[in-house]
C-alpha cells in the first residue's frame, strides 16, 4: 500500500501547479468530481487505517489514553474531530462491504456514510439483517439525489420502506426516546460579558423551540423600507419585545419582593441635562439617550441622597404614561406611529415628544406609541416627532436621510385614523374626547426647583409591561429639594423629616 500511495502523491503533486485559471468550464467541473472522488477514496482507506489501529489498541500501546488521543496528536486534530472519525471507522467497518465500496467510489460522501451507517444500524436492531441491508442498498441510491442532512430525515422513515410491520412501533420507541434526550439535554446558559452584555447559549427541546419561534417570528420581519436591522438583529429585538411584554403583564412571580422589573438609578440633574450615565441594578452603566429612553415610559422613584450617597428620603413610585393616557394613545395611534411600521399597541411603549425632564407635560398632547426599535431610532438617530394640525403624530427625518426633512407619517393605521379623525383636543386642560366616547386624563408636572442642596437621584424601573410613571420628574425634583431644604433625614426620624405628598 505504501509504494502505491507514492506513486499517486508523486502522480498527483504536478496538479497542484496546475493554472486552473487557463481550463475551459468544461475541464474545470470533471476535475471538480474526479478530486472529490479521489478524496472519497482516500477517506475510505483512511477510516479502514483507523479501525485496525483502534482493533489493535495500537494507540495505548504507544503510551496514549485512547485512539483518539493519539489521532490528535498524530493528525492535529481537535478531540471532537478525532472521535468522530474513530465512531465513523466502527460504524462502517459494522456495515456490510457496500457502504465502504460506495464510499470508494464516490457515489456518498463521508457525511452520507455517517447518516447511512446510523441508519441502518437501527434498522438492524428493529427488524433483522436482511432488512438492513435493504436499507442499505435504498440509502445509497437515494445518496444521489440528497445532502446528508435531507438524507437523515429519509433515514428516519426508512423501515417504512424495508419494514413496515415493525416501523409504527419503531418510530414510538424512537419519539419516546428523543423526547428523553431532549429532556435531559436542555439547558440555557447566560454568559455577562464584561461590558454588560450577555451571550446566549443552549439547547431547548421540541416544545419550547416551537413556544420560541411562535413568539418572535411575528416580530422579526422588517418593521419598514427604513430597517436596516439583519436577520439575527432583528431576532434580537423580537426576544426583547417579548421580555417587555411579559413584564407588562404583571403575571410574573415576585423578584427579592419586588415585582419583576428592572432598576436604572440616575442623577435628576445629569437625566435633564442629557449628559448623565445611568447605573443598572446589576452593576452596569447605561447611556444617557438609553437612560432617557427608559424613562420616556417607566416608573420613576424619587429619592434624595446625602453627599456619601446615602438615601435621606424616598418619594412614592410615579406612573408615566399608563392608565387612561396609555388607552387614549392606543385610540388615536393604534399601533406604533412611526412611518410603515404596523406593530400593535401591546408591542408599544409611551414616547414624550418633549421630554418631561425638560417640563414637557405627560398628555396626550406630547406623547406618541412606539415600539422598541423605533423607540430607540427616535432616541439615538436624530429623528423629530410632533403632532400635526389635525392631532394626528408625523416624523421629520434627519438631515442625513432626508436634506429637506419633509414629514412622515405611518398609513399602515389608516384605518385608524379615520376612526379617530373625530378627537379634540383640549391642550389646557390635558383631556381629550373621542367620538368612541372615551376620555384620556393627564397631569401636568410643576415647574422643577433646582436649589437643592443634596444630591437628588431618580430612580426608573421598567415594570411589568414598561408602563410609565409619571406626574414628572420634574415635580419629584420640586418635592425633594424641598425636602432637602427642611433638613429631611431618613424616613420617620422626627420633625426634620418631610415627606412627598
Amino acid at each position: 500500500m505504501l509504494e502505491e500511495l507514492a506513486r499517486a502523491d508523486v502522480a498527483t503533486r504536478p496538479c497542484v501547479e496546475t493554472a486552473v485559471w487557463a481550463m475551459s468550464e468544461r475541464q474545470l467541473v470533471d476535475s471538480l468530481d474526479a478530486v472529490h472522488r479521489l478524496e472519497q477514496r482516500l477517506v475510505a482507506m483512511k477510516l479502514a487505517l483507523v479501525r485496525e489501529l483502534d482493533g489493535r489498541s495500537i494507540a495505548v500501546a504507544q503510551g496514549a489514553t485512547s485512539t483518539a488521543v493519539w489521532l490528535r496528536d498524530r493528525l492535529r486534530l481537535t478531540v471532537p474531530a478525532a472521535r468522530r472519525l474513530v465512531a465513523l471507522a466502527a460504524a462502517v467497518d459494522a456495515e456490510p462491504v457496500a457502504l465502504r465500496h460506495a464510499l470508494a467510489d464516490g457515489r456518498v460522501d463521508v457525511e452520507q456514510a455517517r447518516v447511512i451507517a446510523e441508519s441502518t444500524a437501527t434498522v438492524r436492531t428493529e427488524a433483522d439483517p436482511d432488512a438492513a441491508d435493504r436499507a442499505l442498498d435504498l440509502l445509497v441510491q437515494w445518496a444521489e439525489q440528497f445532502d446528508p442532512q435531507a438524507l437523515r430525515r429519509l433515514g428516519t422513515r426508512i423501515l417504512d420502506h424495508v419494514a413496515p410491520e415493525v416501523a409504527e412501533a419503531a418510530a414510538e420507541r424512537a419519539l419516546r426516546a428523543d423526547e428523553t434526550r431532549a429532556a435531559r439535554d436542555r439547558h440555557l446558559t447566560l454568559s455577562t460579558r464584561p461590558d454588560g452584555r450577555l451571550r446566549l447559549t443552549g439547547v431547548l427541546d421540541t416544545e419550547t423551540a416551537a413556544l420560541l419561534r411562535a413568539a418572535i417570528d411575528p416580530l422579526t420581519k422588517p418593521s419598514g423600507l427604513d430597517d436596516s436591522r439583519d436577520p439575527g438583529q432583528r431576532r434580537h429585538d423580537a426576544l426583547a419585545d417579548v421580555c417587555r411584554l411579559t413584564l407588562r403583564t404583571g403575571e410574573l412571580p415576585e423578584h427579592g419582593g419586588d415585582p419583576a422589573q428592572i432598576v436604572v438609578t440616575t442623577a435628576f440633574d445629569a437625566l435633564n441635562s442629557r449628559l448623565g450615565f445611568g447605573a443598572l441594578d446589576t452593576g452596569f452603566t447605561l447611556s444617557p439617550a438609553t437612560v432617557r429612553r427608559l424613562a420616556c415610559d417607566s416608573a420613576v422613584l424619587p429619592a434624595v441622597l446625602g453627599g456619601a450617597g446615602q438615601v435621606l428620603d424616598l418619594g412614592r413610585r410615579r406612573r408615566l404614561i399608563g392608565g387612561p393616557l396609555r388607552r387614549a394613545l392606543v385610540l388615536r395611534d393604534r399601533g406604533c406611529a412611526f412611518p410603515g411600521c404596523d406593530r400593535p399597541p401591546r408591542w408599544c411603549e409611551g414616547h414624550h415628544l418633549r421630554h418631561w425632564s425638560e417640563g414637557g407635560a405627560t398628555s396626550l398632547t406630547n406623547a406618541v406609541l412606539l415600539c422598541g426599535h423605533h423607540h430607540r431610532q427616535v432616541h439615538h438617530h436624530d429623528w423629530q416627532v410632533r403632532l400635526a394640525a389635525e392631532g394626528l403624530p408625523e416624523f421629520l427625518p434627519p438631515a442625513w436621510l432626508d436634506p429637506d426633512q419633509r414629514p412622515r407619517r405611518n398609513h399602515c393605521h389608516r384605518r385608524a385614523y379615520e376612526r379617530t379623525k373625530t378627537t379634540t383636543v383640549t391642550a389646557a386642560t390635558g383631556i381629550a374626547t373621542t367620538g368612541t366616547g372615551g376620555i384620556a386624563a393627564t397631569s401636568t408636572p410643576e415647574p422643577a426647583d433646582t436649589g437643592s442642596a443634596a444630591t437628588t437621584a431618580a430612580t426608573v424601573r421598567t415594570t411589568a409591561g414598561g408602563t410609565a410613571t409619571a406626574g414628572g420628574t420634574a415635580t419629584a425634583a420640586r418635592i425633594l429639594t424641598r425636602a432637602t431644604r427642611s433638613g429631611a433625614g431618613p424616613p420617620n426620624r422626627g420633625p426634620g423629616t418631610s415627606r412627598p405628598p
